[in-house]
This record gives C-alpha cells, structure tokens and sequence, in this order.
C-alpha cells in the first residue's frame, strides 16, 4: 500500500497555528520598526505570503464520501475481471484478491464501521430514515459475506475450475450491483440528513474522530496511500489511464 508510515502534515496542525506574541514600544510601532518578543527580541514572523492558507478541515461526510470513490473503483477492477473472465482469458486472481482486501479493510472494518457507530445511530435517534438505515445495514453484512467468496475464490492456492469461474463473476456482480445505488443513496440522502441531525460543534469535533481513525488504522498517508495502492492495481490490469474510458463521438 505504498509507506504509509512516512511523516504528513496532520490537517488539524495546519489550522493550530498560532502568531508569536508581541511586545514593542509603542514609539517603535510607530515609526515602522519591527517589533520584537519581550523574551528574546527577535522580529515578529513575516505575514504569509497571498495565497498560503490554513487547510480547510475535511468534514464527516466529505470523508465518508471521497471513501465510496475508492470504492468505486474497486468496482471498476471487479468489472474489468468480470470481463476477462467472460471472454476466456485467465482469472486475474492477484489484482482481485488486492482489490477485495481494500474492501474488507478499508471499506468494511474501516469506513462501514463509522457509518454504523457514528451516522446510522444518530440517523435512528433523530427518527429519520430509518427504513433505508435498516436496508443499508443488512447491506453491509450481504457484502461482508460476497467479499469473504471473492477473497477465498482468489487466494494464491486456488486454481478455479469452470464452476468456481462463474461463481466468482456472478459474486463480483453482485456486489456491484448492491453497492452502486448503496453508496448513491448514502451520497445523496444519508450523509445530508446526518449533517442536518448533529449539532454543528459535535458534526466537527466528528471530523477529528474519523481523522483519528483513519491514522490509526493506516498510517500517516492514511486515505492517500490507499488510493496509491488502487492505483497500482488499475495500471496492473491496464485500466490507470483516465483517457481510455473516453467515448468517441
């Protein structure tokens, strides 16, 4: 997945910032001179240059949703296996197999998990939509089940017959067609009505959490280093170049 134990910048180091403390005389202020700590007398730090700003904090479901596009494309690797196994080529078994492990780790015990402590709780608190909570839920667990067949049906040891060929396809395709409108629906309806239940000062102090998370989980590049990781496996299977899925007209 790329060193995901390199330093970064924190985002919320960038916005803790803080101007050094001034004491000058206030004859000195006047006439132009640069003031100085009464400390150490040193000059006062020169102001950013235009253009230089704090980084503006990613909020809860800005995260959750540049998320469902790493999934998306995880999505595109199932379609593209799908693909060469339907028209006879080999199983490619190993860019499968690492594109279903960043589901089960990224996707399910990851950001799932989140959505299931942190958003549908609240969701269900508020009394709002619950019905499609329920649904969302279950989803998780039918796609938990697809992903542990697609990672057995995959591993380095497995040989697939005729029989496990098509039982892998129609696995890959159903998780895509599960999770297409699963993750629509959340973008579009979940996500909007969780920022509207949570209170502004609890809906950012959430954002710290998740950052948190994500850290811990993996590492300091974090979400970075995970698409790094999708990346590599698109330009395995040659589907990295955005210009291939252009249409001619």
């Amino acid at each position: 997945m790329g060193d995901l134990n390199s330093p970064a910048v924190r985002r919320r180091d960038l916005l803790g910032l803080s101007t050094a403390a001034m004491a000058g005389g206030a004859a000195l202020a006047a006439c132009g001179a640069p003031a100085r700590t009464a400390a150490a007398g040193a000059t006062s730090p020169a102001p950013s240059s235009p253009g230089k700003e704090s980084e503006v904090p990613v909020t809860p479901p800005e995260d959750l949703m540049r998320e469902h596009g790493v999934l998306k494309r995880i999505l595109l690797i199932y379609r593209d296996g799908i693909r060469r196994i339907d028209g006879g080529e080999q199983v490619p078994a190993q860019p499968l197999n690492a594109g279903a492990r960043i589901i089960r780790d990224f996707i399910e015990e990851y950001h799932e998990h989140l959505e299931e402590q942190y958003v549908f709780p609240r969701l269900r608190k508020a009394g709002k939509l619950t019905d499609t909570v329920s649904v969302l839920q279950l989803q998780h667990r039918r796609g938990r089940v697809l992903t542990s067949r697609i990672l057995d049906a995959t591993a380095p040891s497995k040989v697939p017959d005729a029989r496990g060929r098509r039982a892998l396809v129609t696995d890959m395709a159903a998780f895509i067609r599960m999770y297409e409108p699963h993750e629509a629906r959340e973008d579009t309806v979940v996500f909007p009505a969780f920022r509207d239940v949570v209170p502004p000062k609890e809906f950012l102090e959430l954002g710290e959490v998740f950052e948190d998370e994500e850290h811990r989980r993996f590492g300091a590049n974090g979400f970075t280093g995970v698409v790094d990781h999708v990346a590599d496996i698109e330009k395995t299977l040659g589907i990295y170049d955005l210009a291939q899925f252009t249409p001619r007209v």
